[in-house]
């Protein structure tokens, strides 16, 4: 029985941290200590560092004060906030209990200008950067696809209209276009997928078709067509089976390269604007404030890198895995020597 073959390394490890980092922007409402654009006292929280753990007194209109320290007192509560102490009536405070207060906010990764807390607009940063990197590719597989089979079978017209359309695309810088689009468009998270999405496909077209053309004159094509098949049945059932491989590993590596043009639009202001959490606003809004508060352009930018590297690595990892010429067991089969006995005669 045949030996299976194993994941590279370099794929196992891509796998646990791409695998990690969907996980927390799927369960983000459920991992997320606060809501992202929560601001319980703005005044007290803002520029917190990580590990910051605040008393949170609920006042009886409603609003919140939070305080370094609380001390239930005879009277009331003893609040110290913001370096003063001030003693509250006690029917002015609604969570009050025998010790102190109720509810307390604990910033693990501190908190922004506006008291936020930086690890839950991480967390659903992670959701709309990876909503973005993930459809994109998707939107533009599609189209670079459909795009690059049309140009390789669709006959010599065709192909010479929509290649040139593509190398016409390509000599634009990409950035470029995407930041005239971007300030002329003043993108949402919708607009932003589109806006990658539909011109981030001419690569993939190329690839599609170059693989297309290599196939087209293999014998299982020229088999199928010769039983009768139709041309659309024999590009769905055997050209682009055959030729996905290297197409998707490609578009594997976008993802990680539109999340990186997205946080830098979004670093430049052209991209998701705030209050919508993004890696690259953050990254943007921190760069601000570094004397302040350097960990909360550090922690969004980390997580960056990390997200980026786990894709680069999964495409790398993926095109070890299926590309058959690096098959071990192949390379070692040939350099098995060969039996005496099975040698042709002198």
């Amino acid at each position: 029985m045949p030996e299976s073959r194993r994941l590279p390394g370099s794929l196992r490890a891509a796998i646990g941290i791409v695998g990690l980092v969907l996980l927390i922007a799927v369960a983000a409402p459920l991992l997320a200590p606060y809501s992202p654009s929560e601001q319980l006292d703005p005044v007290a929280a803002r520029y917190r560092p990580p590990g910051t753990v605040l008393q949170a007194v609920h006042m009886a209109n409603d609003r919140w004060r939070l305080a370094e320290r609380v001390e239930r007192v005879e009277n009331g509560l003893a609040v110290e906030r913001l370096g003063r102490r001030e003693i509250l009536p006690a029917a002015q405070v609604l969570n009050l209990t025998t010790g102190g207060v109720a509810d307390r906010r604990v910033f693990l990764l501190g908190t922004d200008k506006f008291g936020r807390d930086v690890l839950s607009r991480m967390i659903h940063g992670a959701r709309v950067s990876l909503a973005v990197g993930v459809l994109s590719v998707a939107l533009a597989l599609t189209l670079g696809v459909a795009i690059g089979s049309a140009a390789a079978l669709g006959g010599p017209v065709a192909d010479s209209l929509l290649m040139r359309t593509v190398d016409a695309m390509i000599a634009y810088p990409f950035l470029f276009l995407m930041i005239l689009l971007s300030a002329l468009f003043s993108p949402s998270t919708g607009i932003m997928i589109l806006l990658l999405g539909s011109t981030g496909w001419t690569g993939i077209s190329r690839l599609t078709r170059a693989q297309i053309l290599g196939l087209n004159r293999r014998e299982f094509v020229v088999a199928a067509r010769a039983i009768g098949q139709t041309p659309m049945k024999v590009l769905l059932r055997h050209l682009l089976p055959n030729a996905l491989t290297p197409v998707l590993i490609r578009a594997t590596l976008m993802i990680g390269n539109l999340i990186l043009l997205e946080s830098a639009l979004s670093f430049l202001g052209l991209g998701i604007q705030p209050p919508t959490p993004t890696w690259g606003n953050m990254v943007a809004e921190g760069r601000e404030s570094l004397s302040q508060g350097w960990w909360i352009a550090t922690f969004p930018g980390a997580l960056l890198a990390v997200t980026i590297i786990g894709f680069n690595l999964l495409a790398d990892g993926l095109r070890d895995f299926l590309d058959p010429r690096l098959d071990p067991r192949l390379e070692a089969a040939q350099l098995k020597p060969r039996d005496p006995a099975m040698l042709p005669p002198s």
